[in-house]
Parts: structure tokens; sequence; C-alpha cells
């Protein structure tokens, strides 16, 4: 797996496709390496003549886990946020986002559509804030601006993402993540148990497990400001996605995203939860693929 230097870590990345076509950088969400985004999304977006890059974030996968920050006290953090009080976290999703700008730097890409999923869809939507000479456009999908007053997603589903295996043994890791995507997939396209158990274990097996950075990625998450006011000086094409059966992020933090956002287009799919497995990936592709297709075109 290739790395570059950026933004003071190493980022392990994948591409696809030329790099002469338009590029498109995937930001995955909360806990997710690279590899959680299906191959056939990324291998149908490259055939629609895209560059498609999709990495780790830091803490996770086989890029710069920053150890030396050590591991925030997150039932302190909860506490002080349901008080509505401001946290601290080691880190930012600002700093994320500049992780993903420098990226596409350190590859020589002048701009690209940012599509993020989940906590990566707010991290694309500080692309967008922070570095909008970055970004040909953005696609935030299943995500939300982190307006407090926002209806949360369902307890269980939270309990589902917070719970850590059993112990850091491969089986109990893969045991874990078929109970996660059981508790938030999508009732309307149900995946198989096999192609379950291929993704949970495609994902346990990429690199090793660490809780510590996995709870600083969320502490990113719990201390991030809403971003409801700067979308608004938003001046970039785009595209919202939200499933209507999502328990982890309901959908009105899609539809309070695409208020947000001058403009934004908001694509709902039925029956769609927190998660893009084989059923809905030609969905995904079709959204994605034709909406950066058409910024292209508008040049």
């Amino acid at each position: 797996m290739p790395q570059v230097r950026a933004n003071k870590i190493d980022i392990a990345y994948e591409s696809l496709g030329r790099v002469t076509d338009p590029a498109i950088l995937l930001i995955m969400g909360f806990s997710g390496a690279l590899v959680g985004w299906p191959d056939a999304l990324c291998e149908g977006l490259a055939a629609k003549g895209f560059r498609v890059i999709r990495f780790d974030n830091r803490d996770i996968g086989r890029s710069t886990h920053l150890d030396a920050l050590g591991r925030p006290d997150l039932q302190a953090m909860f506490a002080e946020v349901t008080a509505g009080r401001p946290v601290a976290a080691p880190y930012a999703l600002d700093d994320m986002a500049a992780d993903a700008v420098g990226l596409i730097d350190a590859l020589g890409i002048d701009r690209a559509h940012i599509v993020g999923a989940s906590m990566g869809g707010m991290i694309a939507q500080l692309v967008a804030i922070n570095h909008p000479a970055k970004a040909k456009s953005i696609v935030s999908i299943m995500s939300t601006t982190g307006r407090r007053d926002l209806p949360p997603g369902k307890p269980e589903a939270f309990a589902a993402i917070m719970t850590p295996p059993a112990s850091p043994s491969r089986e109990d890791r893969i045991a874990r993540g078929l109970a996660v995507w059981r508790v938030i997939g999508s009732p309307g396209f149900a995946a198989t148990d096999e192609e379950l158990t291929a993704f949970v274990t495609r994902s346990a097996d990429y690199a090793p497990y660490d809780p510590a950075g996995i709870v600083r990625q969320m502490a990113a998450v719990l201390a991030a400001p809403p971003r409801d006011e700067r979308l608004r000086s938003v001046r970039l094409p785009a595209l919202v996605i939200h499933g209507d059966a999502d328990p982890l992020v309901p959908i009105s933090g899609g539809e309070d995203t695409a208020r947000s956002i001058p403009g934004a287009e908001l694509l709902i799919i039925p029956g769609a939860g927190h998660n893009i497995n084989e059923a809905l990936t030609p969905i995904y592709l079709k959204a994605i693929g034709d909406f950066a297709a058409k910024v292209e075109a508008a040049g």
C-alpha cells in the first residue's frame, strides 16, 4: 500500500483509474479504513472516467497512528457535551480535512471532487469550508451538520458502534463487526451473511486493531462545533445522499446539510441505512458518477 507524507503524517492510499482523469477523493467514516469503500464503487467510478483515490484517515488502517496523543476519556466528554459545554480533543476534524487536502496536494492534484461518508462527510464539509479552492464539488453521504438540536440516532445504533470487541482477537473483531453492521445496515437492501462476513473479515485483516486511535477519532467528532452556519458560505456544487432508514445518523442530518449549502441537491434513498453494501453500490455509483460528470461538463 503506497503512502505519502502530508500534514506531518504518513497517509496510506490507493489510486484507481488514469492519473490524467478528474479526481474523486473518497473519505471514509469513523473507525473505517479505505477498504470500507466497495471495490465495485471505486472501479465503477474509474470506468466512468475518474481517478479514484481512497485512503486511511489518521489513527486508522495503515496511516499514522498518533499514539503519543493518548486516549481521551470519552465518558467525560459525553457528559460535557450532554451538558452543552465545549470539549477538547487531541485533534480536530479540521485537521483531518487538512490531511485530505495534503494528500491530493502530495499526489499533484490541483482540485478534486470530495466525497465523504458519515464522519467522512463531516470532513468533506470542512474541506469545502476551509479549503474551497481544492474542491470541485462535495458529496456528503449519511452525514450531518452537527447542529445540536437535530434528532439523535437510535441508542442501540450508537451503542453498536461504540461497543468494543470482547478481545482484540481476529475472531472477536469479526464477531463485533458483524453485530455492528446488522444493527446499522439497510433494511431495504439487506446484505447476505456471506457478504457481511467477507466485508468484516477483510476489514479485520487489513490492519491491526487500535482502540485508542478509534477513541481519538470519536473525540474529534464530539469536539467539532456545528457546521450549518459556516456551510452557508460554501459556493461549490454539492450533493447530499441519505437513507431514510439510517438508525445512526437520522435523515434530518442529511436534510439539514442540504438546506445549509446553497444550491445543494438532496438524494434520499428509501430503505437505506448507514452503509454502502453490494445492493446499494449501483445507486451510489450512478449518483456520484452522474453528479461529478455534470460538474465536469459545466466546466
